[in-house]
């Protein structure tokens, strides 16, 4: 952030610090509870507010899932992936897979486009959601 010449105070540094450690595809909500246990006087407003400004800055890319909720990943990543989410537990995980691209490419190709970008959601029930509906039935 100081290198895009921002303001840095101690709690943006534990959000970014929070959300660059992070794996996971993170809402608003779930930061500002992970910062949380680590800077109890960090505000939602504040969480909100540097996630605006990462994400203008693209730092970190938001995410519009189906079941509504706006998630961030960290922008900084090397190769394109897409998303295969639980519709239970919501568990997002990332894939990449060539023959999909090449599908994708050849599919726009032969419809007289050239792709600019795009993105693919996936959605099913994970494996440990089926197993706990088969134990519970």
């Amino acid at each position: 952030m100081k290198q895009k010449g921002l303001k840095t105070t101690s709690q943006r540094d534990d959000i970014a610090r929070t959300f660059f450690a992070s794996s996971k595809h993170l809402s608003i909500d779930d930061l500002y509870r992970e910062v949380r246990d680590i800077n109890p006087g960090v505000g939602y407003a504040t969480v909100y507010r540097t996630m605006k400004l990462l994400k203008d800055c693209e730092f970190a890319e938001e995410q519009h899932f189906a079941d509504g909720h706006t998630r961030y990943e960290n922008a900084d990543v090397e190769e394109h992936h897409d998303h295969i989410l639980c519709d239970d537990c919501g568990k997002i995980v990332e894939f990449a897979d060539e023959s999909i691209e090449r599908l994708q490419e050849e599919i726009a190709e032969r419809l007289g486009f050239v792709l600019s970008h795009h993105r693919m959601e996936l959605y099913g029930v994970c494996e440990p959601c089926r197993t706990k509906k088969q134990e519970e039935a």
